[in-house]
């Protein structure tokens, strides 16, 4: 059966590079590298390191999740280096501003298209000790030449949804043998470990969310408070953040119509996921006739006239969270699943969040249950219940507090992870 998803890649493949040519109409960084996901590269980079780690983390978010494990790993192998895959420019640049810390010992690139041959020669480029997938990336030719190469395969900080579980269910055999192939899973809470060893995987640990682990740098702490500064001290701050497509329409509608019945002088801070929508969403904002500024061109405070602020910068959310009062976590109100909630959490920040959060479904319930995170039915309902908070400040740093309790009871899942990795990567 792999050779016929082989096959159905190579059929697809000049489909996918078109693709990827009219993405970079918008986001140019499509375009830069693209021979790295074909598996070209140029003469190899000299390599002092005797142990080579290759960590492959799709976009941001799991870029920003495996900052703690990075971190970890090379403090655990003095003399090891890291290979960091994405298959976004976001999620590239992320890697570049997380991990420049680490010089030489970092080394990105793009992950080769899942196909034997281009999965080969990234292997005989990099030549990688240990493979480490995070979340949710399960690739059968990328597991089955690892597995030619005798390089173990470690699923990190894995989550697998009902909906995810169906969809690779349909792939029959060839996920059943790729995921029998995976030397290690270590899974973010026990649903998530029933549903990989569904799919065949052996060897399954239960070792929380690395997210948890996240250190919330200080440098974007004091960005927050600069930004708290240019908004006003005084002047409430509503956060929502990573809002997905069809999402700012019903929030910036339920804004505004809630303006008169919100604490005088709310300032909405609106940060869309994907960066190549911030045009569009600040259009939204002013089609409803609503004054907004861009982080992007704040040098200095923002006048009361100002009702949105649209979050046009890229690594900036601590620094978002920072400087609200209350955080909505987006890509909830609509069935998209969801988005991280734990670094809202991190900072002490009372967390809303809608009704679609299949992915991550544990972490949210858990966040309930804490206190430190609300449910809201509706866009309407988010802006009544943040109206709420932000006209109570008992009620607001109760629930912080709340939040960050639960963040911290949860830390440790990196040091556990690393435990189990000594006899894959000796």
């Amino acid at each position: 059966m792999r050779h016929v998803y082989t096959l159905v890649w190579w059929l697809a493949l000049p489909l996918v590079l078109l693709r990827l040519w009219l993405r970079g109409r918008k986001e140019p960084g499509y375009r830069r590298h693209w021979n790295e996901r074909l598996g070209i590269y140029g003469r190899r980079a000299a390599n002092d390191e005797p142990l080579t780690i290759w960590v492959h983390a799709v976009s941001v978010g799991e870029t920003r999740a495996a900052e703690p494990l990075v971190d970890a790993l090379l403090k655990q192998y003095p003399r090891g280096r890291i290979v960091l895959t994405h298959m976004t420019p976001t999620g590239r640049a992320t890697g570049k501003s997380l991990f420049a810390k680490h010089g030489a010992r970092l080394v990105q690139s793009y992950l080769p298209y899942d196909m034997p041959g281009l999965v080969r020669r990234f292997i005989r480029h990099f030549e990688p000790r240990l493979c480490i997938l995070m979340e949710t990336e399960v690739w059968p030719n990328l597991i089955a030449g690892c597995a030619r190469a005798r390089v173990p395969v470690v699923l990190a900080n894995a989550r697998l949804s009902d909906r995810s579980l169906r969809k690779a269910q349909k792939l029959g055999k060839v996920m059943r043998d790729a995921a029998a192939e995976i030397s290690l899973v270590a899974a973010q809470t026990e649903d998530d470990a029933a549903r990989v060893r569904s799919l065949g995987a052996a060897n399954v640990a239960v070792t929380g969310s690395i997210k948890f682990d996240v250190v919330v740098p200080p440098a974007m702490v004091a960005t927050g408070m600069h930004l708290r500064e240019w908004f006003g001290r005084q002047r409430p701050v509503l956060l929502c953040a990573s809002t997905r497509e069809g999402e700012e329409e019903l929030i910036l509608d339920a804004f505004k119509a809630a303006r008169a019945t919100l604490p005088p002088a709310t300032l909405l801070l609106i940060v869309p996921r994907h960066p190549q929508r911030f045009d569009a969403v600040e259009s939204m904002v002013r089609e409803r006739s609503l004054s907004v500024r861009r982080r992007s061109q704040l040098a200095e405070g923002v006048d009361a006239d100002t009702s949105v602020v649209l979050g046009d910068s890229m690594g900036e959310m601590f620094a978002y969270y920072a400087a609200c009062d209350v955080a909505f976590i987006g890509g909830s109100l609509q069935p998209l699943g969801g988005q991280n909630l734990i670094e809202a959490a991190a900072l002490g920040k009372p967390v809303l969040i809608g009704q679609h959060t299949f992915n991550f479904a544990q972490v949210t319930e858990d966040a309930l249950a804490a206190g430190g995170a609300m449910r809201v039915a509706d866009a309407a309902d988010l802006m009544m219940q943040a109206g709420q908070l932000l006209a109570n400040d008992t009620a607001r740093a109760a629930m912080g507090r709340h939040a960050l309790a639960f963040a911290n009871l949860h830390r440790g899942a990196t040091a556990r992870t690393i435990a189990l990795l000594p006899p894959l990567a000796d």
